[in-house]
């Protein structure tokens, strides 16, 4: 009876490292890197699986049983890798743990320029002695484009440099606002300008998708009707460029906290409470759906609005109304 047990189990050891032995071998002898691709928040089952589908692994179970025995489920990194069918299972996974050659860059909207760059050094992981070179390109072919760089999440190559950068982001925006679109601005009589700087105002006033065509409609009225715009976005803009001029230091607030003193004190056209219209520039990246508001916004009668320490925003008609609403729920 004890032979025949360890018989039994000799034989199912023997098995199990002759299928080991085939399925953590190389799929074929051919040496050429292929691309592959993780998406971010892909599970590591299925990374084995496409990894089987593509070629790369004989069996995606092998690949499940390796990084779990290893401890290694939540270590592969998101991004595009250069790998070759001729890499074993051992080789595939030290191939995946090394980092990818290309990776995942978000850059959400409602961002300046100067945040976006730091968004970039920390996720290319640009080291300290570079960060101030990379900086520095990236400002010279981005100096004029604030509001047109689309925010996005991006496959960047790891060793990318600023100029290829704004390229893509630029051209990212030049997609996104179709034809359609800029035939209806022009219908309107509105520039692309106007419409990118009012939109990157509706990006950092808004809080929900709901609110932004209202919130656009209402500011498109005071522009017409010689309203000041009172938006304190643009007010925060405006004192960060004072506050945080040289493009080397880097700043830890670019989104300061608005002041009384700051309504009549703020110098410049972006100190919407003094000067009528809109300011020079887009003041962050706006996303689509802040950029079709402004395209299409809603009509209303409402002149006012403010958001409430909870978030949710309060609309008003006259400046009464307003001055009860702030009463209400502000202080």
């Amino acid at each position: 009876m004890i032979t025949f047990s360890f018989m039994s189990l000799f034989v199912i050891l023997f098995v199990g490292y002759l299928w080991w032995s085939d399925v953590s071998s190389a799929v074929s002898t051919l040496k050429e890197e292929r691309k592959f691709l993780i998406k971010k928040g892909q599970t590591a089952e299925s990374i084995g699986q496409e990894l089987y589908k593509q070629g790369f692994i004989k069996s995606p179970l092998a690949f499940k049983i390796y990084i779990q025995v290893k401890g290694l489920s939540d270590k592969i990194p998101s991004g595009e890798y250069l790998i070759s069918p001729s890499y074993k299972l051992s080789e595939v996974v030290t191939k995946l743990l090394k980092g990818p050659v290309e990776i995942w860059v978000t850059i959400p909207e409602g961002l300046r320029l100067k945040e976006i760059v730091e968004r970039l050094i920390d996720a290319l992981e640009i080291p300290d002695a570079k960060a101030f070179e990379f900086r520095s390109e990236f400002f010279t072919f981005a100096e004029d484009k604030e509001g047109y760089l689309f925010p996005d999440t991006y496959l960047f190559p790891k060793d990318i440099r600023p100029k290829e950068i704004v390229s893509i982001m630029e051209a990212n925006f030049e997609r996104k606002v179709d034809q359609q679109m800029r035939l209806d601005i022009a219908k309107q009589g509105k520039t692309l300008h106007q419409v990118v700087i009012l939109a990157s105002i509706i990006e950092r006033e808004t809080k929900t998708e709901q609110e932004k065509p209202i919130v656009a409609g209402l500011l498109l009225a005071r522009l017409r009707e010689g309203f000041f715009l009172q938006t304190d976005a643009v007010l925060q803009y405006g004192l960060a460029n004072e506050e945080c001029h040289k493009v080397e230091y880097i700043c830890t607030n670019w989104w300061p906290k608005i002041t009384r003193s700051h309504y009549t004190d703020l110098k410049g056209p972006y100190n919407v409470y003094k000067y009528q219209g809109l300011p020079p520039t887009p003041i962050c990246s706006p996303g689509l759906s802040s950029i079709k508001a402004v395209v299409y916004p809603e009509e209303t009668d409402y002149r006012y609005y403010i958001h409430d320490k909870n978030g949710k925003i309060h609309f008003a008609k006259t400046l009464k109304e307003h001055n009860e609403n702030v009463a209400r729920y502000l202080k």
